[in-house]
């Protein structure tokens, strides 16, 4: 039976609805985070040494990493399912968007959200580390991440799903880094083949039933 070991908030609400999508049999087991640091509870580190989300177990196997878990789950349970036929140019594109989310995108999202609380410094020292943030985000974050939504804008306005025409594993691993950046950076922004692609994941029926077992994102209220 492959178990989910699902952290509140946080990636791992992608491989339910992977799961969704393949309909396959599972079981979650829900971790809370700290409600004063956020962070994922000691629990996750007897599954896994570094005790993040997500992590899957699968036949004697732990498996760690967004990117992994979903092409583990395509290559054993997938039959042919979400992912591009091998050597085609839309295997291609899948396989960069499956590296993109959190190599390039996620880093981003996540120095925001850092620099964000550094903001947020005892009073005596908040006037400099606010001063520090905005200098950060002024020289490189903003820009980055400008860019970035940009290139996604122009990408889904030329393609309706990341590898091509057709809904893949793609899209699941890209759908938490637009989210959260629709959320929390892009809130005014006017992007809307962006907005477009988060309201067609929304709409899947397996989406649905993922959210409904996994919990909200705190990022999407």
């Amino acid at each position: 039976m492959i178990t989910v070991h699902h952290l509140e908030n946080s990636r791992s609400q992608r491989v339910l609805w992977l799961l969704e999508e393949l309909e396959l049999d599972y079981e979650i087991r829900h971790y809370r985070r700290d409600p004063r640091t956020s962070l994922a509870p000691p629990e996750l580190r007897a599954i896994h040494p570094l005790g993040k989300s997500p992590v899957v177990t699968d036949e004697g196997l732990t498996i760690a990493e967004s990117g992994a878990i979903i092409e583990y789950l395509i290559e054993c349970y997938g039959a042919g399912r979400l992912a591009p036929e091998t050597g085609t140019a839309e295997h291609l594109r899948y396989r960069y968007w499956m590296h993109y989310a959190e190599g390039t995108m996620m880093p981003l999202l996540v120095m925001s959200l850092i620099f964000n609380r550094v903001e947020q410094a005892p009073l005596l020292i908040r006037p400099i580390a606010k001063a520090i943030s905005r200098q950060v985000k002024s020289a490189y974050l903003g820009p980055n991440l400008t860019a970035n939504l940009d290139y996604l804008e122009a990408e889904l306005s030329q393609h309706e799903w990341f590898a091509g025409s057709e809904f893949s594993a793609a899209d699941i691993q890209m759908s938490f880094p637009l989210e959260a950046a629709a959320a929390r950076v892009a809130r005014d922004q006017n992007r809307p083949a962006i907005g477009r692609f988060i309201e067609r994941i929304r709409e899947r029926e397996a989406y649905q039933r993922a959210m409904e077992k996994g919990g909200p994102y705190e990022f999407l209220t």
